[in-house]
């Protein structure tokens, strides 16, 4: 059925479930599949700047995946399939961790991530490393989302320069859906998966904290911080999810995953469960929406109905006119990263919050085009986690977004799900309590509206179910059922990224 198609054309939206068959079929090879890639970014990255490396061993690593499922068989879904890592995400190998940052540029990890760790057991391809919002956007409020002293600003394959990309793991979201990768890996502290692969047409899951590890990567928080799967489909997400979980000791969080660990979550990828889901329609933040974005989701919310989900709306959470503040963030990062920086090997430049502050006043013209006003408010705080108004802020958020928000609505609703879109502050609220969002491709906003920041919010725009902690069994019933009866993920139109670059933002 396979020999007479084109593997160029091919490679174009294949599930890694294609690319399973394909090889077990012995029509290409894991080599072949990470070569078609490596020529994808060659012919288009140079625009879109959403790769800073291509590991130099993934040709090699592919060749002895296949020589391994020749003589021994396949390791599992995962074998030979190339996989981006975004930027912040360590690798014991012959790539650079760097966060975007000029600082690190030198940087080699001297082991992998639990995350890296388990896609290499899982006979993943390491492909390269994305692109990302330099130190995850905790070093300027005034820097785009995508732009890094190191690569420059990634860009949005579905309207280079137009279209917006928001959050951190921009680079991971435009690669995955420019077909540059099979997926890629994203990290999240408030909507950094949710909000770029909801801008890309991708399915993004931010896990519950703790399910995966955050060992060995660049931190921003440990209350809210998670890595997670940035895909083409649910059932590809759930795949990639299914590899990364696990206890590890270096990680205190994962402890408490340990009895909600699954080890194939492909198992609840059930298109007829929303029969008997409820789903709660929070319409307080749909009330800023702009008429294209509220259509998306109003067609999202008959979609649901007509395949029997029981829609409970609206629903109001008693903490959704809350001014929410962000001491959390401020005080863990100078403490985390700290952390992280001092174990880097003498020859790096950088060792401290300080050090990084100092580093770039020293090469201004290189690294501060936004200047770093973030950086230095954090490097304000003591480092030692004890000021009172960090305390006072942990506390807050457990009692507001939790037992008075989305604790609150699950329980008095009987809910499954709560219900946004994807590009939204929302996302916010589940991430100040660790708890799980997945965003799924929900259609697409023509004309869109000036949004703050500057930005166009015109594009794709994805539907996010939320939910309490360990729920992703629940969000992929949800999420696949509703992707399902919508199939709304189509390919951007690349002819006009080929061999072109932009240096401009």
């Amino acid at each position: 059925m396979l020999k007479n198609i084109d593997k160029e054309s091919w490679i174009i939206e294949a599930t890694i479930s294609d690319m399973q068959e394909a090889m077990e079929q012995g029509w290409v090879s894991s080599e072949e599949i990470t070569q078609l890639y490596i020529d994808r970014i060659n012919k288009y990255d140079p625009k879109l700047r959403s790769i800073l490396e291509i590991n130099p061993d993934a040709a090699e690593i592919a060749r002895r995946l296949d020589a391994e499922r020749r003589e021994q068989g396949s390791r599992g879904k995962l074998h030979g399939i190339p996989i981006l890592l975004k930027d912040n995400i360590d690798t014991g190998d012959r790539m650079h961790t760097s966060a975007g940052s000029l600082a690190l540029a030198d940087s080699y990890a001297s082991e992998d991530s639990f995350v890296a760790e388990k896609l290499r057991s899982a006979g993943a391809v390491l492909l390269g490393k994305a692109n990302m919002t330099e130190w995850a956007n905790s070093m300027s409020s005034t820097m785009w989302a995508g732009y890094s002293s190191r690569g420059g600003l990634v860009l949005n394959p579905y309207g280079p320069g137009e279209v917006f990309i928001g959050g951190s793991s921009s680079g991971s979201a435009a690669a995955t859906a420019a077909n540059l990768c099979a997926a890629s890996i994203g990290t999240e502290t408030s909507g950094s998966i949710i909000r770029p692969s909801s801008q890309t047409c991708l399915v993004g899951i931010k896990p519950t904290v703790g399910l995966v590890s955050r060992s060995g990567i660049i931190p921003i928080t440990y209350t809210q911080d998670s890595p997670g799967p940035m895909t083409r489909t649910v059932e590809d997400a759930a795949i990639i999810l299914s590899a990364l979980t696990g206890v590890d000791e270096r990680d205190e969080k994962t402890i408490a995953s340990a009895e909600h660990v699954n080890q194939d979550y492909t198992q609840f990828l059930d298109k007829d469960y929303l029969k008997k889901a409820r789903i709660g329609i929070p319409r307080h933040y749909y009330k800023d929406l702009d008429k294209d974005r509220l259509e998306v989701i109003e067609a999202a919310i008959e979609v649901m109905k007509e395949q029997g989900a029981t829609i409970i709306d609206p629903v109001d959470l008693s903490s959704q006119e809350t001014s929410w503040d962000f001491h959390v963030l401020r005080y863990e990062f100078k403490k985390y990263l700290n952390d992280y920086l001092s174990k880097l090997d003498v020859s790096i430049p950088v060792h401290s919050l300080a050090d990084v502050i100092a580093f770039n006043n020293k090469h201004a013209e290189q690294t501060l085009k936004y200047g770093q006003d973030v950086l230095m408010k954090c490097e304000e705080t003591s480092g030692t986690l004890t000021e009172q108004e960090y305390l006072d802020s942990v506390q807050r958020n457990l009692e507001l977004a939790g037992k008075q928000g989305i604790d609150y609505v699950l329980r008095e609703h009987q809910l499954d799900a709560l219900m946004f879109l994807g590009d939204e502050d929302c996302n916010d609220l589940a991430a100040r309590l660790g708890y799980p969002s997945i965003t799924v491709p929900g259609g697409y906003a023509k004309d869109g509206v000036i949004a703050p920041g500057g930005y166009n919010t015109k594009g794709p725009q994805g539907v996010t179910f939320v939910s309490t902690a360990f729920s992703e069994p629940t969000l992929f019933k949800i999420a696949y059922g509703y992707e399902q009866a919508t199939l709304f993920r189509q390919p951007p139109i690349m002819d006009d990224l080929c061999h072109e670059s932009n240096n401009g933002e």
